[in-house]
């Protein structure tokens, strides 16, 4: 069973930047997609940026500010956020689907967006 650890997470001011990392203690042969997620208090967890066949796919609320990249190499997914703002405050977790029926999930790295 893989486990990924995430870290980077932490208290920024509004306009900053955090770079989130996702690494999996294995190699997850057969990934089809990497992808992070993130739930704010009250609020249904949702997709937020993911690479699937090697295109990457963000929510409409990030786009122009994330970017999600993957280092197949060291078997880690980074999630880049700028320009951060108040909205983006969330537990964020990152998530690796593999074939046949492989569902990996981080355990959550907070994300506070405040001045």
């Amino acid at each position: 069973q893989a486990q990924l650890v995430e870290s980077g997470g932490g208290l920024v001011q509004p306009g900053g930047s955090l770079r989130l990392s996702c690494a999996a203690s294995r190699s997850l042969a057969s990934t089809i997609a990497m992808g992070w997620y993130r739930q704010a208090p009250g609020k249904q967890r949702e997709l937020v940026a993911i690479i699937i066949d090697g295109r990457t796919k963000y929510v409409d609320s990030v786009k122009g500010r994330f970017t999600i990249s993957r280092d197949s190499a060291k078997n880690t997914v980074y999630l880049q956020m700028n320009n951060l703002k108040p909205e983006d405050t969330a537990v964020y977790y990152c998530n690796v689907k593999t074939i046949p029926a492989g569902d990996y999930w981080g355990q959550g790295t907070q994300v506070t967006v405040s001045s």
